[in-house]
């Protein structure tokens, strides 16, 4: 007898998402991450699953595959999203650039100390492991940020959007670098990584331009979805041949989103502005949703695999904070050089998210450590998102009273005038009665 009819599963899902969607509405009133929200809905599915089933359901195992798959074309749609909305000006290249850099050294020294740390605290755990373990500790999440900090001024905004896209991009590409040293003998190293990375762009670069050339001349009207199947293509391809297939997705919406910059002078020609706009603003909201619906189970899903007891060990909870003081301190050294000391809230919007998960699930059989406790996981991303969370509600409140104060300085100023208004009114009456008598 099958314990789950397809009924089930249709309303299960239908009301996860009606709950997603109620989350994101939340999260706007109190900036308390709506990722946050969907972990806690998958651990009460799972007890309440546990509890009606009368089974001790064994989560983690079962629901694997479906959780790097998801996570897999979240990933894809979260950093079209970004791409999509990244514009590519001569104003823009100084941030871009410095975002960049930002991103990556705070990735790098972030999986650095990370890595120290595990291999001191965790038997059993080499130097290679460590920094497999670390890296995905040390990316931030863009499936996060992106939709958290929407409230916030244009510039910071603009910051976190182009920081996150690239720790996503670079994190996953040190992941995988540092997997491809596990096997010397397949040509790995600095020279094969910076073919792989020139080669990925050139591959990246042409399959842009043949799509946006060729989608533009497609009349029919389902040819969105076609065209998320290519890219999905693209970067199953891409991966198979060990290259660095989210850029490829980066490129592509960079391509579709700046078109004027890809297609300068006279090359403007082949391009049918009417139709590349039309798939642009269609392909932003197809993106837009696809990544909602796949970030909201993907979270679910991670709730429903998450092992509550983990996180009441001593030594999870240690190498946790030590983890999370060594983000945070890094993250305040990097951002007082490039930026300044208006660094507020961006100094502690650094939560772990999808990535996260999704690398260390990737990590090979060879590299594996019994003693790692996934808790420190779970610890990490749970402890930087509220920490988020507390910032953007400090950001907030400080922003509505600076807002209360403009608003009362207004108010007395136009008091102000009210009265001496009333008061010229006054003089010019008595003068006109004294001229009168």
């Amino acid at each position: 007898m099958e314990i789950l009819s397809s009924n089930d599963f249709i309303i299960g899902a239908s009301v996860i998402i009606i709950l997603s969607f109620w989350f994101n509405g939340i999260s706007k009133k109190t900036n308390i991450p709506s990722v946050l929200m969907l972990i806690v809905l998958g651990v009460v599915l799972q007890y309440a699953a546990r509890f009606f089933l009368k089974k001790d359901i064994d989560f983690s195992k079962t629901l694997t595959n479906a959780l790097a798959l998801l996570g897999t074309i979240g990933l894809i749609m979260i950093v079209l999203e970004a791409a999509l909305e990244l514009e590519l000006r001569r104003d823009k290249i100084i941030p871009i650039l410095k975002s960049m850099a930002i991103a990556l050294i705070g990735l790098g020294l972030s999986a650095w100390i990370a890595a120290l740390i595990l291999y001191q605290f965790i038997p059993e755990m080499t130097m290679q492991s460590a920094w497999l373990y670390a890296t995905p500790l040390s990316i931030l999440s863009s499936a996060i940020i992106i939709p958290s900090v929407s409230g916030l001024p244009e510039e910071k905004k603009e910051f976190h959007i182009y920081e996150s896209t690239f720790s996503d991009i670079m994190g996953i590409m040190l992941f995988y670098f540092l997997v491809g040293g596990l096997h010397a003998e397949e040509g790995s190293g600095v020279a094969g990584f910076a073919t792989n990375l020139l080669l990925t762009i050139v591959i990246a670069l042409v399959a842009s331009y043949a799509i946006v050339l060729i989608f533009q001349k497609i009349k029919s009207q389902a040819k969105l979805f076609l065209l998320i199947a290519v890219l999905l293509l693209l970067y199953a391809i891409g991966k198979t041949m060990h290259l660095s297939s989210l850029i490829i997705i980066l490129i592509f919406g960079l391509v579709i989103s700046n078109t004027k910059v890809f297609f300068p002078g006279k090359t403007a020609i082949f391009l049918e502005s009417e139709r590349i706009n039309q798939i642009y603003h269609e392909l932003h909201i197809i993106t837009l949703e696809t990544a909602f619906v796949v970030r909201t189970f993907f979270f679910v899903i991670f709730g429903l695999t998450i092992v509550i007891s983990s996180l009441f060990s001593l030594s999870v909870a240690l190498i946790s904070l030590l983890i999370i003081v060594s983000i945070y301190a890094i993250r305040f050294v990097v951002l007082r050089v490039f930026i300044g000391k208006d660094i507020f809230p961006q100094l502690f919007i650094a939560p772990r998210g999808l990535i996260t998960v999704l690398l260390f699930y990737a990590i090979p059989k060879e590299a594996e450590i019994a003693n790692f406790e996934s808790g420190i996981l779970l610890f990490v991303i749970i402890g930087t998102s509220l920490i988020m969370t507390w910032a953007m509600i400090k950001d907030k409140k400080k922003m509505n009273t600076i807002l209360d104060e403009i608003d009362e300085e207004v108010q007395e100023r136009n008091e102000a005038e009210d009265d001496l208004n009333t008061k010229l009114e006054d003089v010019a009456n008595t003068e006109l009665d004294g001229d009168s008598n």
